[in-house]
């Protein structure tokens, strides 16, 4: 059975009427607090989802009886009675349930009277969130400005990211950019567009680019992208055709040697050791 319904299954038996002291009783009027004396305000704290009890005393110090409706704004509330009739110079002790957020929230309990006047309590919600970091690398896009890129906050924890950069051309390494921190803090689920500047960009060639970003906590993941660059324009000379012709053999070349090497049973995965 859950906790809500045990609240209210046990709910007459937790309903408490006791006697207020006749000092009290002079001030008058009703009022509202938590239960035990001492607390200011009602504070939950739990894993997300977590139910959590509680307990609110309305105080009626006048000389009739008085009835208000229990509710709550800001939070998943659920009382053991919504309306209580509370005698005569006496106190009503409502238990109530709440349910933890997914992240810390101010909330309010209020108390309503007959005449429309209220009566409201803080309700400070505190989630124990796992502190996780994790992120994704995606949508790498290379470009005539460069190397465009997003970075998405997976975690539950803000990330400062580190990003390391490497470039295969058809006759090898064109670029390597070791790890540097970037200039960037990503709160937890949010994504980023980033571009990584590459002015020297080879115009003839077919580039494997990795990026490689990191930050604290763990967080780790490698993202790849492909494109080829040939300047189809019209090229001065046999010499140029040449050595377009040239650059696609090697690039074909290239790419069949490995799959020869390793038999007919080869599979390309397009890993990067």
């Amino acid at each position: 059975m859950s906790l809500t319904a045990r609240v209210l299954v046990l709910a007459p038996a937790l309903l408490l009427l006791s006697a207020v002291t006749p000092s009290a009783a002079a001030d008058g009027g009703w009022s509202v607090a938590p239960s035990g004396g001492g607390r200011p305000s009602f504070y939950a704290e739990g894993a997300p989802g977590a139910v959590v009890e509680d307990v609110v005393s309305v105080t009626n110090r006048g000389g009739e009886p008085v009835t208000v409706r229990l509710s709550a704004t800001g939070a998943r509330v659920v009382f053991a009675r919504s309306e209580v009739r509370v005698p005569a110079r006496t106190r009503a002790d409502v238990p109530f349930t709440v349910t933890v957020p997914d992240a810390d929230r101010s909330a309010e309990v209020t108390a309503r009277g007959p005449d429309g006047s209220f009566r409201s309590v803080a309700l400070h919600l505190r989630a124990r969130v796992p502190q996780l970091s994790a992120l994704t690398v995606e949508r790498v896009r290379i470009g005539d400005d460069g190397i465009t890129y997003e970075i998405v906050n997976r975690g539950t924890t803000r990330l400062v990211p580190r990003l390391a950069v490497r470039a295969d051309g058809v006759l090898g390494p064109v670029l390597d950019r070791p790890a540097r921190t970037l200039a960037v803090e990503l709160p937890p689920g949010r994504r980023i567009r980033l571009t990584e500047p590459w002015p020297d960009r080879p115009a003839l060639d077919a580039l494997d680019v990795r990026l490689t970003v990191t930050a604290g906590g763990g967080a780790h993941d490698t993202a790849h992208a492909s494109a080829r660059f040939v300047p189809w324009q019209p090229v001065a000379g046999g010499a140029g055709a040449m050595a377009t012709a040239a650059f696609l053999f090697v690039r074909r070349r290239r790419r069949r040697i490995p799959a020869e090497l390793a038999g007919a049973d080869a599979e390309l995965t397009g890993a990067v050791k």
